[in-house]
């Protein structure tokens, strides 16, 4: 709650003591850094996280040993990983998904609405509504943990789902009950030119409405796929069991397939119900040409379908970061070494009065861990979600400027201009590209930590890792996912403006294809791999089958699917926000340059522009083909 607030109040200032002419740059400067920022922490962290996840989960097959053994070099990595990639990355990206999205409809309104009274009582309604969204979270987390304490204070055993889903939901309703009471109380006498829309409030009520529920119902769905109850996730364990990790790894992409397709469905079909409601009192309201009026109330809702999205973000961060606290408790226990220290049972019940029970401890963290899993994976959709629904507000935006207010140039937005459909197809090459480029980084690191870990861990000499050993896996893990990240970063970079300067309709088409196909296969990857996660977490906390054939398939499964959900997938989200900001101003660069005669230049700079960006794409790929050779690799 303190990071929204935060952003919040930096907002508010630059609104209120930034003059006018100014306020715009500075939001749209704004919302580049944090999308900057929020791109190198997810990729760099989540880079950083998996390459320590897998160097330390692969010593389980190859030595036989339990997980977060203190022998183990890289465990210390692991959970400096958990806190990089798991809790700083998905932080720095709620942050960054709030701000903007409000930058998206602030841009929005400042350009489609030509009336500044309009304006002026859209933007107080849009401020009061995030701040009442705030105080709903702080109210909805007190409430639940009031109820969870009552419900679950004194069980020993409980789901420790049911608190976490609690807190959604019960957010979710106070969400929607302050939003009608506020937007009633600002809009509920909303005037223009002496004509009253009494109707208004509660039409603009229901379209934020529509994306507060997503922000309830998408974490459902997910569950459905990933959770440790779910039948897609018990499917993985049953096929593990007939046909190892071939099956494991095949079961595992059948869930993400699935939920893709899921999570799609429900995308549009909240889409469609904030388009419909759209087309009455706000279509009156945001223009006075009715042709353009319509268009750009169905735009405006679906950026407010996203600002519902986040109407939870403070929840949303909050149950994200359940997972790598869990995660992170299971590995402090191990390398406590409690179990052997000499008179700890007799102590405890001296000075704190229970009894110890070793076996029930680690059982217990191990079913948290399965839950934390869960809600990292129910996060992520609603956050990509989030990504692609407010960037088809500030894609519109674009086109708007494009267009001079959709009064020219029409004939451009449409397959039959050969740009445009060109910028469809490379939108969606860019997606996969990123996805192997992200992964690759992780398989390359992961080598290394590998590498060195088998070499250097002791088994038989020692109880616990040297400091030298594990801070030599932070090292590598560090310096793979700084070089990643650099790549992978400059490359993004240097496309956004090659498809700026290639043609601004082009442009637009590459935008458009990198927000929908991005969409699709982040899902995807973000499910597959928290199907993958919780059936190894089912293997080792219901089966009790460590150590075996069927716990190693698991463990393979996990592996592959830890660069699939915690670093090429939840890395599209800012890459998506930050291409599409950066090249609000980079095609408008372009366009000011050919409106000045410049027409050498900008074929030109988009000629260098590619050239840069074809030799990143190909060198992230040729820089690891020597990786046996012991070459370091991604620019190293």
């Amino acid at each position: 709650m303190l990071l929204i607030s935060t952003e919040l109040l930096i907002m508010l200032c630059i609104m209120l003591f930034v003059p006018a002419d100014l306020s715009g740059k500075c939001f749209i400067g704004f919302a580049i850094g944090e999308s900057l920022g929020a791109a190198a922490l997810r990729i760099a962290g989540g880079i950083f996280t998996k390459i320590a996840d897998i160097g330390s989960d692969l010593m389980k097959i190859e030595f036989g040993i339990q997980e977060d053994d203190a022998r183990n070099p890289g465990v210390i990595a692991d959970c400096a990983g958990d806190n990089a990639g798991d809790s700083v990355g998905p932080t720095a990206d709620g942050f960054e998904t709030y701000g903007v999205t409000g930058v998206a409809l602030i841009s929005f309104i400042m350009l489609a609405v030509p009336e500044p009274a309009v304006q002026v009582q859209l933007l107080v309604w849009l401020f009061a509504m995030r701040i009442m969204m705030v105080i709903a979270s702080g109210i909805s987390y007190l409430g639940n943990q009031v109820m969870a304490k009552r419900l679950y204070g004194d069980k020993a055993r409980f789901n420790f789902e049911s608190p976490l889903t609690s807190l959604v939901w019960i957010t979710s309703v106070v969400s929607l009950i302050i939003t009608f009471i506020v937007s009633y109380l600002l809009m509920g006498q909303f005037t223009v030119n002496g004509h009253a829309y009494t109707n208004l409030w509660w039409q603009l009520s229901l379209i934020i409405t529509l994306g507060t529920l997503a922000g309830a119902i998408i974490p459902e769905v997910v569950k459905v796929f990933t959770s440790t109850h779910s039948k897609h996730v018990r499917e993985v364990v049953t096929a593990s069991e007939a046909g190892g990790a071939s099956l494991n790894i095949l079961s595992g992409l059948v869930a993400g397939y699935f939920s893709a397709f899921w999570i799609g469905v429900i995308i549009v079909g909240l889409m469609s119900g904030a388009y419909l409601l759209s087309q009455y009192e706000l279509t009156t309201v945001i223009n006075p040409e009715y042709v353009k009026a319509t268009m750009m109330a169905a735009v405006f809702s679906f950026g407010l379908v996203a600002f519902g999205f986040l109407g939870m973000g403070p929840v949303t961060i909050a149950v994200d970061s359940y997972g790598p606290v869990t995660d992170n408790a299971q590995s402090v226990y191990e390398l406590s070494m409690i179990e052997q220290v000499p008179g700890i049972e007799a102590e405890v019940k001296r000075d704190y009065g229970f009894d110890l029970n070793f076996r029930t401890a680690k059982f217990l963290l191990e079913e948290n861990d399965g839950a934390g899993n869960t809600f990292k994976a129910t996060a992520k959709p609603v956050l990509i979600g989030t990504a692609v629904v407010g960037a088809t507000t500030m894609v519109f935006s674009i086109v708007m400027l494009l267009t001079s207010g959709l009064t020219e140039n029409l004939e451009m937005l449409s397959l039959l201009h050969p740009p445009f459909l060109l910028g469809l197809i490379s939108g969606g090459a860019t997606i996969f590209w990123f996805s192997g480029a992200s992964t690759q980084a992780v398989s390359t690191g992961a080598y290394r930590a590998v590498e060195f870990i088998s070499t250097h861990i002791r088994l038989d000499e020692v109880v616990q890792a040297s400091q030298k050993d594990s801070k030599k896996v932070v090292e590598i893990c560090t310096i793979y996912a700084q070089k990643g990240m650099f790549n992978i970063f400059m490359a993004v970079f240097f496309g956004t403006l090659a498809c700026a300067f290639i043609e601004p309709f082009f442009f637009i088409g590459y935008l458009i294809s990198l927000a929908i196909i991005g969409l699709y296969q982040a899902v995807f990857m973000a499910n597959a791999g928290g199907a993958w996660d919780n059936a190894k977490k089912i293997v080792e906390t219901e089966m009790h089958a460590k150590g075996t054939d069927l716990h190693n398939a698991s463990v393979v499964g996990d592996t592959v699917g830890d660069p699939f959900k915690d670093t090429a997938s939840v890395a599209m989200n800012p890459i998506i926000k930050f291409t599409t900001l950066f090249g609000l101003l980079a095609v408008e660069m372009a366009v000011g340059l050919f409106a000045q005669g410049q027409q050498t230049v900008v074929y030109a700079l988009a000629a260098i522009f590619l050239a840069i960006n074809l030799f990143l794409y190909s060198a992230v790929f040729t820089a690891c083909a020597s990786l046996p050779k012991r070459k370091w690799c991604n620019g190293m």
